[in-house]
C-alpha cells in the first residue's frame, strides 16, 4: 500500500482552490462554463442542503446482496450537481491537508526504506526559481487497499485511539434500511451512551457518505477530504466519500443491546457509480470501533479513520498494515487518506525553496511542468498565515512549518504550465484569461469571506462558489474573485456586463488598500426568477429576472468587524516568488519565456486591477 499525506501537526490555515465542480444537476450553458473554469476553492456536490431526517427507519429488514455485475453498474451515469457550499472551517483545515500529505510521504519514505535525501536544488534563472523534483515533491498515487480487510481501534494512554487488526467478519444481515439521499444525515438514538475521544454521545448522525458525526450532522457537498475530516465535527470515517445511496444499495442499520452496526451496502461514488463501497461500522457500549470492509470496495478516493473535530493534531498512518500490528494513534485523529492520482508535496517544496532563498517573500507561486492537481482543480491557494481580522479569516500563523521564519502568508499553485497559452492576456477559460486567474488565486489571500448584516442576522448571500467567490447575483465591479457586472434595467431585470477584470472597491478593502469611508455602495440580485445560481462562473451578456437588494460597507462591518490593520497602516507592497518545478526532463527556454511573460505581465495586471493603490514585486532580487 502507499501511503499519502497531507500534513499538518498543528495550523489553523486556510486553502483556497480553483477546482472544476464535479457536478451540476442542471446544464445550461453557464453551468457547462462553470465546470470547465471553476476558478478556486473547489466543491462538490451539492445546491440546498437537505434537512436533517430523523430515524426511525424503514421496517424492513435486508441482505447486503451481491454487488451489481460490473455492467450492470457502468450503465449508471452520475447526474452533475451544482457547486457547494463549504464550512468556514476547512479553510484552515485545506493547510492542514497539505502538512498531512507531507507527512504521509515522510513516513512512507521510511517504510520503505528509501535512501531519497534530497539536496538542495533550486537555480534561479532570470527572475524564476527553478526547483527540481527528486522523487520528494512529486506524490504517488495512493490506492485503496483495504478490500476484505478489518481494522479495530480502541482508546490508548493519550486520549486518541490505536488501530489493530480485527476478527470480525462481514455480516450478511444488515438489519434496517435508513432512507438516506445523496448529501443526506439521518439522526440515530444509541441504545447506548458512547464514548468518544472527550465527549459521551446518546445519538449520533448517520451520513451517506460513509461516515457518522456527532454533535452536528453532515450532508454538506464540499469535499470529503482530510480538511474536513479534520475541521468537521467529530467523526468516524470507515469512507469518507461522496457517496449517493439514491442511485442504488442502501444504508443500514442493526441494534442490539450492546452494540449499533452500521451498513453501507453496495452503494456507488456519486462521480464514478462503478465504484461500489460496501463497508461495516460498528459501535460498541465498550467504546470500540470495528470497520470491516467488503470484497468489493473501489473507492477513487476517501479518508478513512477517526477525528475528534476542531484539531489541527493528527497521525497519518497506513491502515492496511494492522495484520503487522498495533498502529499508535497518537491523542488527535488517525487515519489514512486515499487517492488514484499523483499529487504535489507543497510542504517539501517550500521547504527546499527556502533552503537557497531568504525569508523575504509574501506568496511563493508554483508552476510545474506535470499535472500535481487532483481531478477537478485547476489550481489553488492556501493561506498558512493571517495576522488581518474583520475578513472572515482566522488568525494564525505556520509559516514555520514552511520553511520560512515567519513572513509567509499563502502559497498559490497554478499546476502545469502548459495548459496557458503563449498570451497571458488571452482568454481561454470562461470569461477568464491568466492574469485574471492569477489575481483569483493570489486574492484568495485575503478574499472573498466578508458576510453582511441583514436585519438581525449575518447573510451570506453576498458569496457564491464554495463560500469563498463573489456570488453570480453580486455586483462585483467585474471582480476577479468572481460576481459580475451587473447593470440594472428596472423593472427586476439586470443584465450581466463585466466579468474578472480587477479588484473591486470592496476587494481593495478586504486587501487594505481602500479606507472603509471609500467604499460605495453596492447590490446583488435576490429572489431570482432566470435560472441562474449563486455559485455560477461569471459570465457576460446574462439577463437576470429579481429583486435588487442594496448593500453598504457598514452592512459588513457589522457582520465581518472592521478590518485590522485599517487601509492607513495596512500593507500595500507585497513580494512574491514564482517557481517552477521541474518533475520530468529539463526546462527548456521556452517554458522560462512564457513563465517570464507571466510573471512580468502579472506585476501590471495587479497595479492596474488595485488602481494603483498596491504593488506586486515578483521578482527574486
Amino acid at each position: 500500500m502507499r501511503w499519502k499525506v497531507l500534513g499538518v501537526t498543528s495550523l489553523p490555515h486556510i486553502i483556497r482552490e480553483m477546482s472544476v465542480p464535479a457536478r451540476e444537476r442542471r446544464m445550461p450553458h453557464a453551468a457547462i462554463i462553470a465546470i470547465l473554469l471553476t476558478a478556486a476553492c473547489g466543491g462538490n456536490s451539492g445546491g440546498t442542503q437537505p434537512p436533517v431526517t430523523t430515524v426511525p427507519p424503514q421496517a424492513t429488514s435486508s441482505n447486503c446482496s451481491i454487488p451489481l455485475a460490473p455492467a450492470a453498474r457502468a450503465s449508471i451515469s452520475a447526474p452533475l450537481k451544482p457547486a457547494s457550499t463549504d464550512d468556514r472551517r476547512t479553510r484552515r483545515g485545506r493547510a492542514y491537508e497539505e502538512l498531512w500529505k507531507h507527512q504521509a510521504a515522510v513516513a512512507r519514505r521510511r517504510s520503505a526504506l528509501s535512501s531519497i535525501a534530497p539536496a538542495a536544488s533550486a537555480e534561479d534563472i532570470g527572475q524564476v526559481a527553478v526547483v527540481r523534483d527528486e522523487g520528494d515533491l512529486v506524490l504517488p498515487p495512493n490506492p485503496f487497499d483495504l478490500r476484505a480487510v478489518a481494522v479495530a481501534f480502541s482508546r490508548n494512554g493519550s486520549g486518541g485511539y490505536d488501530a489493530r487488526h480485527s476478527d470480525r467478519q462481514f455480516q450478511s444481515t444488515v438489519g434496517e434500511k435508513i432512507s438516506l439521499g445523496d448529501d443526506d444525515s439521518a439522526r440515530v438514538a444509541l441504545p447506548f451512551t458512547f464514548p468518544f475521544y472527550a465527549g459521551r454521545y446518546s445519538e449520533a448522525f448517520v451520513n451517506s457518505d460513509g461516515n457518522v458525526t456527532f454533535g452536528e450532522e453532515e450532508h454538506a457537498s464540499s469535499d470529503r477530504n482530510v480538511a474536513r475530516f479534520l475541521t468537521g465535527p467529530p467523526r468516524i470515517a470507515p469512507v469518507f466519500d461522496d457517496l449517493d445511496p439514491s442511485r442504488a444499495g442502501g444504508v443500514f442499520r442493526l441494534v442490539d443491546r450492546d452494540a449499533l452496526q452500521l451498513t453501507w451496502c453496495d452503494v456507488p461514488e456519486f462521480d464514478v457509480p462503478a465504484n461500489r463501497v460496501n463497508v461495516q461500522l460498528r459501535l460498541a457500549a465498550d467504546g470500540s470501533i470495528d470497520f470491516v470492509y467488503g470484497t468489493t470496495v473501489a473507492p477513487a478516493a476517501a479518508v478513512v479513520g477517526l477525528s475528534p473535530g476542531e484539531t489541527g493534531i493528527f497521525s497519518p498512518v497506513d491502515v492496511s498494515t494492522v495484520s503487522s500490528g498495533t498502529i499508535p494513534g497518537g491523542s488527535g485523529a488517525v487515519g489514512e487518506r486515499f487517492a488514484s492520482s499523483q499529487d504535489f508535496d507543497s510542504v517539501a517544496l517550500s521547504r527546499k525553496f527556502y533552503e537557497t532563498h531568504g525569508d523575504d517573500f509574501d506568496q511563493l507561486v508554483i508552476f510545474t511542468n506535470t499535472r500535481t492537481t487532483r481531478r477537478g482543480t485547476f489550481a489553488f491557494e492556501f493561506t498558512v498565515a493571517n495576522e488581518v481580522s474583520g475578513i472572515g479569516v482566522d488568525i494564525y500563523d505556520s509559516s514555520r512549518d514552511f520553511g520560512s521564519r515567519g513572513r509567509l502568508r499563502s502559497v498559490v499553485d497554478m499546476d502545469v504550465l502548459t495548459r496557458f497559452p503563449d498570451d497571458p492576456r488571452q482568454r481561454f477559460l470562461g470569461e477568464n484569461n491568466t492574469l485574471s486567474l492569477m489575481g483569483q488565486e493570489c486574492g484568495h489571500r485575503w478574499l472573498a469571506f466578508l458576510e453582511f448584516k441583514d436585519g438581525t442576522i449575518n447573510s451570506k448571500e453576498l458569496l457564491g462558489r464554495d463560500d469563498a467567490h463573489w456570488s453570480f447575483f453580486f455586483d462585483s465591479d467585474a471582480s476577479s474573485m468572481e460576481g459580475n457586472d451587473i447593470e440594472d434595467l428596472g423593472n427586476g431585470v439586470f443584465r450581466t456586463v463585466g466579468a474578472v477584470s480587477r479588484y473591486s472597491a470592496l476587494d481593495q478593502y478586504a486587501m487594505g488598500l481602500r479606507a472603509e469611508s471609500d467604499v460605495p455602495p453596492m447590490f446583488l440580485v435576490t429572489r431570482v426568477s432566470s435560472g441562474q445560481n449563486p455559485g455560477d462562473a461569471p459570465r457576460i451578456g446574462v439577463e437576470i429576472r429579481g429583486a435588487r437588494k442594496d448593500v453598504r460597507i457598514t452592512d459588513i462591518v457589522a457582520a465581518s468587524g472592521t478590518r485590522r490593520p485599517d487601509a492607513a497602516s495596512a500593507q500595500k507592497v507585497f513580494r512574491q516568488a514564482f517557481i517552477y518545478v521541474v518533475a520530468q526532463a529539463r526546462e527548456t527556454t521556452d517554458d522560462l519565456n512564457k513563465l517570464e511573460r507571466i510573471r512580468a505581465a502579472w506585476e501590471t495586471f495587479f497595479s492596474e486591477s488595485t488602481e494603483g493603490r498596491g504593488t506586486m514585486i515578483a521578482r527574486l532580487r
